[in-house]
């Protein structure tokens, strides 16, 4: 008999892969006959490690999943009608649509101001529903849209239904290499007001090759860390020649995005992989390597699955928040023994070959290039009852198990983060395009203001039906500046202490 934990595991996985919806936050609701309540017991367990909200008999709404625990397939139900299949890429277009009313407001606002109308917008992402969800609302709120992905990013039905609706998608899986820089230039050369991009592939290529382009540019939105980066380095060596709004930094992306979607659906794929060889995320020590957001929602979406995690940081401050959430610490090498080692860094060469001949599962929830040092390793697909495996591979001689080619594994070998997730980073996107055209600002990078933040806040927690406490004067607003009276006995009379701003007497 299947042991509770895992037909657990196995039913909250089934439910995200069927539906591509977030367990976090959500209304959860579990039943079970009376000999199978240990059954239950695990499901209701679990649910509540990765963060659903456990709801009583009463409780209805769109969102309630219930979980039969007694059924022989664990039956379940979504708003009070049994899961069935989204069916064509159509139709799951269409489900994630209606899995994303916040992106909706957000859009709405943007047709409403005619705040968009006219631009010509590139969005270059990982295709998948939601991302050419992001593209029709763009489309539909006045702009003329292009969409442009990576060969290993891109669900070829997804472009042909985005093609099919009346947006252009320059995205073909079969290209390399050199054919693969053209398509991506051909792409930039439509001629874009704005460019909405994951990782700045695009946006570096175009100063590169094509900086003509650029000048012409409003700007750029900037989804990821790993984009970033490169670009602050390049507005710090006076290289970057657009401005850019940093919507990954926001809180109503990087607050949840990383830590609940890239944390659910990487640690879900990886466990849906191991499954197909008979094995658990349980079944080896665990190394998360990098405990920023992704390693911190990785580190505790497998801890909620019942895995030993350890970590391994380079950083003091982020190696002593591992420690503080109950995680032992040490170097990689020493921890990678005999492990699932997943490397939450999104910086290349992190996983070296000592790590991965150290290793007995490797995986990758960083995404970029060269993450896992494959030089000299030789994979071999890996054979399974006649049948080649998806997405494993070994490597020789080290026989070590590399899912997924060492790519971003939630990406290529699942959907993608849940879709309420990409609700709120692409209403994030919407208010940064919306910021963006409206203020003009100049070169550089910039942070999304707070007031677009909030905007994107109010809509999230309308949407969710939150009932937030009424602000006071007395809760907030000019008496907490640091300035007001109510300070002032705190604050030093002098000088020196009353010329510096509070960072500087910080």
């Amino acid at each position: 008999m299947p042991h509770p934990v895992l037909e657990a595991e196995r039913l909250l996985r089934r439910f995200a892969r069927e539906t591509n919806l977030l367990i976090a936050g959500r209304p959860i609701r579990v039943s079970a006959d009376e000999e199978d309540t240990q059954a239950a017991l695990a499901v209701a367990g679990m649910a509540r490690a990765l963060g659903a909200r456990l709801v009583e008999d009463d409780a209805t709404g769109p969102d309630v999943l219930d979980i039969d625990a007694s059924a022989d397939d664990g039956a379940l139900a979504l708003g009070g009608k049994p899961l069935t299949s989204r069916g064509d890429a159509g139709g799951r277009l269409d489900f994630a649509r209606a899995h994303m009313p916040v992106s909706a407001t957000l859009a709405a606002e943007l047709k409403a101001a005619g705040t968009v109308s006219g631009l010509c917008i590139g969005v270059s992402m990982t295709l998948e529903p939601k991302t050419a969800n992001l593209a029709l609302m763009l489309r539909d709120a006045g702009a003329d849209v292009a969409v442009y992905a990576h060969p290993d990013e891109t669900d070829l039905e997804v472009a042909q239904a985005l093609r099919d609706r009346g947006v252009p998608v320059d995205a073909d899986a079969t290209l390399s290499g050199d054919a693969e820089r053209e398509a991506a230039l051909a792409w930039l050369r439509r001629g874009f007001d704005v460019v909405v991009d994951d990782g700045s592939h695009v946006v570096r290529l175009a100063h590169e090759a094509a900086p003509e382009l650029v000048e012409g540019w409003i700007g750029v939105t900037e989804e990821t860390t790993s984009g970033l980066t490169p670009l602050r380095r390049m507005a710090a060596q006076g290289a970057l020649k657009t401005p850019v709004v940093a919507v990954n930094d926001a809180a109503t992306k990087t607050g949840f995005d990383n830590r609940y979607g890239t944390g659910q659906s990487c640690v879900f794929a990886i466990a849906d992989l191991l499954e197909q060889v008979d094995m658990t995320v349980r079944d080896l020590p665990v190394l998360v390597i990098g405990y920023g957001p992704v390693g911190v929602g990785v580190a505790a979406h497998l801890n909620a699955l019942g895995a030993e995690v350890r970590v391994s940081e380079i950083d003091p401050v982020r190696a002593l928040l591992a420690v503080h959430d109950g995680f032992d610490v040490g170097p990689s090498e020493e921890l990678a023994q005999g492990a699932l080692v997943v490397s939450c860094t999104g910086a290349p060469a992190t996983v070296t070959p000592e790590i991965l001949a150290a290793a007995t599962v490797v995986a990758v929830a960083g995404g970029v290039p060269g993450e896992v040092m494959l030089d000299g390793a030789h994979l071999e697909p890996l054979i399974v009852a006649g049948a080649v495996a998806r997405a494993l591979d070994v490597a020789e001689p080290a026989h070590t198990l590399v899912l997924d080619r060492g790519g971003c594994i939630n990406v290529t070998a699942a959907e993608g983060n849940p879709i309420e997730i990409m609700d709120l980073s692409f209403a994030t996107q919407l208010a940064a395009v919306a910021e963006l055209v409206r203020t003009r600002p100049g070169v550089g990078v910039h942070a999304l203001s707070d007031a677009a933040v909030a905007t994107v806040g109010k809509a999230a927690a309308e949407a969710r039906g939150l009932e937030l406490t009424p602000a006071t004067d007395a809760s907030y607003g000019a008496e907490t500046d640091w300035r007001s009276p109510r300070y002032a006995a705190a604050r030093p009379a002098t000088p020196s202490s009353a010329s510096k701003t509070p960072k500087e007497t910080a």
